[in-house]
């Protein structure tokens, strides 16, 4: 079964008496910042997951499941499955050292025009794996589910909190998407 990588904002942070929960239900595969009880949690939360299932939808919709049930009044109000890398992720995926990457990233290696750097700060630059996998020429079936899965589940949440009695079961969603990537399920 193939795993997905992708990012959730929540509508909150996890406060630190709901980690135990969610590690039971996730076994550790869904990891979150936290705040301890009583501080400010009016901002959003984030959390990252690395979840294996037959498919990007079905992932997306069990952790969505999994950190709701695990902190009450949380919801997840975002998915993202094209993740931003560093320079260290990056020489993971692409089976390259570091050096080869900050090569390549600078021009001094490789065909030029390395993608830009989605943020950026003097001492931290993170990249679009989209961007960076087409530069290398990997051929990433999940990178190609990863825009419309996105789309459709960011959509689905969008609707649960505006007319939840009109949004599909999460079931409904999974098996749609399924057929549209049916390579995957």
């Amino acid at each position: 079964m193939p795993g997905y990588d992708f990012e959730l904002i929540l509508s909150r942070p996890f406060y630190e008496a709901e980690l135990d929960p969610l590690f039971q239900r996730t076994h550790g595969a869904v990891t979150v910042g936290f705040v301890r009880e009583g501080q400010q949690a009016g901002r959003p939360g984030q959390a990252g997951a690395d979840w294996q299932a037959p498919s990007l939808a079905v992932a997306m919709m069990d952790v969505i499941a999994h950190i709701e049930a695990s902190a009450p009044g949380l919801r997840v109000l975002r998915v993202e499955a094209d993740p931003l890398l560093s320079m260290h992720e990056i020489a993971e995926r692409v089976g390259r050292s570091v050096e080869s990457v900050r090569l390549c990233i600078k021009g001094a290696r490789g065909p030029g025009h390395f993608p830009a750097a989605e943020t950026s700060t003097p001492r931290h630059r993170l990249w679009r794996w989209s961007h960076v996998a087409d530069w290398y020429g990997i051929q990433d079936p999940q990178i190609l589910e990863a825009g419309p899965t996105s789309q459709a589940v960011n959509g689905w949440l969008a609707l649960r909190e505006v007319v939840p009695d009109v949004a599909p079961a999460p079931h409904e969603l999974t098996e749609a998407l399924s057929a549209v990537f049916p390579h995957v399920a």
